[in-house]
């Protein structure tokens, strides 16, 4: 397997079985298979899949909580089991359900501790935490028990110790999980602005497809233990046939537009059938938007014209849920 410095997970066959007890009988379950993924330096990539189709076990492998049942993995250039100690210094990792932060301490004796267990000198933590408290909007809660913080906020601080140490890699298990809309949303420029400033390499697992679109530039779906799919999120639209839709403004209503390779998905704000907002959906894969407003343009002639249009991209879920039904 590579070592290069810029491949910051790289594995090969990748696989990890459970013996479960069901009655007198024992049987092997495997919860992933053959996985051969690489992520770079610098990259933010999404690794969804429904529950249990092995994402949370292959995070535990790349962190070396669990040991492979089969195949090769390296993270950050380490084996993850027998280098875990200094594979500690290059990784920070965020689970969701679980927090890294001690429970009756306030946030700010947290981060104290984690700096001392990181070995950072003070003037590395004094800078390091200084920063983080100011971009995640910390310092009203430094004092508080962990205990006493709302979601949001304990979410914050579960970052914020995750990144203390500045690892080279960032590894995010549903960090989103039950944050209500403005949280999500702190959460998400932070880490656009920290990965934009520090080079920091990012693995998301998540069910909420907002985080996908905004964050990741590549996404890996697994289905039943297995990588079904590794590139961008278009790409992942186009394999399905996942159509986009234009909603154009017309200055004046009309009947439902007829445009060739585009199906006309309804009209908003007219009477009769008419409608001064349309919607037409079309495969991205077979037409461009620009080809579908032209030939809408001429559709219309002098005596009507677009006064606004937005392109809506397909919905992730459903792109996910139709590659899951189109392998059963």
């Amino acid at each position: 397997m590579s070592t290069a410095t810029q491949t910051v997970i790289e594995t090969r066959g990748l696989g990890r079985d459970f013996r479960v007890r069901e009655g007198m009988r024992r049987r092997t379950v495997v919860a992933l298979d053959a996985l051969d993924m690489r992520v770079e330096a610098g990259e933010a990539v999404g690794y969804i899949g429904a529950n249990g189709a092995g994402k949370s076990t292959t995070i535990k492998m790349l962190c070396g909580i669990l040991v492979p049942t089969r195949g090769e993995v390296l993270t950050c250039g380490h084996r993850p089991v027998p280098d875990r100690r200094r594979l500690a210094r290059e990784i920070g990792v965020v689970f969701g359900q679980r927090s890294q932060l001690w429970w009756d301490l306030p946030t700010a004796e947290s981060f104290r501790i984690l700096a001392a267990v990181h070995g950072l000198d003070a003037a590395r933590e004094k800078h390091r935490t200084g920063e983080l408290v100011e971009r995640l909007e910390l310092d009203e809660f430094l004092t508080v028990p962990v205990r006493q913080l709302s979601l949001g906020q304990r979410m914050r601080a579960e970052v914020a110790a995750a990144l203390l140490h500045s690892p080279r890699l960032l590894i995010l298990d549903e960090p989103t999980i039950g944050l209500d809309v403005l949280s999500k949303q702190r959460l998400r420029e932070f880490l656009v602005a920290e990965r934009r400033e520090h080079g920091t390499t990012l693995l998301l697992t998540t069910h909420d497809m907002g985080d996908v679109e905004r964050l990741c530039d590549r996404v890996l779906l697994v289905d039943r233990g297995a990588l079904v799919y590794s590139g961008t999120l278009a790409g992942l639209s186009r394999t399905v046939g996942a159509e986009r839709v234009m909603v154009l403004d017309l200055a004046e209503p009309l009947p439902p537009l007829q445009v060739a390779g585009t199906t006309h998905r309804g009209s908003e704000g007219g009477t009769g059938g008419l409608g001064l907002r349309q919607r037409l959906a079309f495969d991205p894969a077979a037409t461009t938007a620009a080809k579908v407003l032209a030939a809408v343009t001429e559709q219309l002639g002098a005596g009507n014209e677009v006064l606004d249009l937005a392109i809506e991209e397909p919905d992730v879920e459903d792109v996910v849920r139709r590659v899951y039904a189109a392998r059963r």
